[in-house]
């Protein structure tokens, strides 16, 4: 989940507004798009929608059916519940879709906000807003279904078998102060894929959201086995917004209110642990 990305301020000229709402200020849209505030003091491109978007395709956990308005997942129930805290119905909320990449990088936006497992980087801060982290990531162990390695359920019994890791990742942190062994690196998660296809490794150790991914899209067979239970160190995933918008705070409080009342770990109990059931590795 590597982006970079150039500092740049997108400006646009706000627009009249009609009798239900006032002049918006600052935009952070196209060129011809502007920002527009309701009677509630909440400034989004189209005047009382929240426009959201996420990837093409969206997959499971984070959006079910690759369909984020039926509110089904992980990151699609996050964004419901967001916007319920910012006051809008679920009537008011539109999606739409973006690259991964060009969401955080400079440029213009036509979205208010987007969550598409964007773990928060100062390189990326140049570019976009974050909110605070809905989601700290856990380290999970992923194998293909006929490895020796698919059925251990502790962290000695992996140890008994060839684990590798991407070299200088918070994966490879982990699995090396969790495991006995020497853990295999590899220059790149592309070349750990390879090395566990070929069967040079048993399993290796990546952060879950890539872990839902590449053995729901890139690995035949591919499982995950388990995940370690310290998240100390784990990338931080966040709603991206562009750059110095005015919905910046009021997303961060809701973000925040929602796991100060348990809602975001009610969440992810049913969206990423009861619905993908990943065990944690003792």
């Amino acid at each position: 989940m590597n982006s970079s990305s150039l500092s740049r301020r997108i400006g646009a000229l706000a627009v009249a507004s009609t009798a239900a709402f006032a002049l918006a200020g600052c935009a952070s849209g196209g060129d011809d798009a502007a920002e527009q505030s309701g009677d509630d003091g909440i400034t989004t491109l189209t005047p009382g929608i929240l426009t959201v978007a996420t990837g093409e395709p969206a997959y499971t956990p984070w959006v079910e059916d690759d369909d984020p308005a039926s509110g089904e997942g992980f990151e699609a129930a996050v964004a419901y519940a967001v916007a319920e805290e910012l006051g809008f119905a679920d009537d008011e909320v539109e999606w739409v879709r973006a690259s991964f990449e060009t969401s955080v990088t400079p440029g213009p936006k036509d979205w208010d906000l987007n969550l598409q497992q964007f773990s928060v980087t100062e390189e990326r801060k140049n570019a976009v807003d974050f909110s605070s982290p809905y989601y700290t990531t856990s380290q999970a162990v992923i194998a293909t279904a006929d490895s020796p390695a698919a059925d251990v359920g502790s962290v000695a019994e992996l140890d008994e078998h060839k684990v590798g890791a991407s070299v200088g990742s918070t994966s490879y942190a982990i699995a090396d102060a969790e495991l006995e062994q020497e853990v295999a690196t590899f220059n790149s998660n592309e070349d750990a894929v390879l090395a566990l296809s070929s069967g040079q490794i048993d399993a290796f150790v990546i952060d879950l959201p890539s872990a839902f991914y590449l053995t729901g899209a890139e690995i035949d067979g591919g499982v995950i086995i388990g995940q370690f239970a310290d998240t100390s160190g784990g990338d931080e995933l966040a709603f991206v917004l562009p750059k110095d918008s005015e919905l910046t705070g009021a997303v961060t409080d809701a973000v925040d209110a929602l796991r100060e009342d348990g809602t975001l770990a009610e969440l992810e109990q049913e969206w990423l642990a009861d619905a993908v059931d990943v065990p944690v590795l003792d």
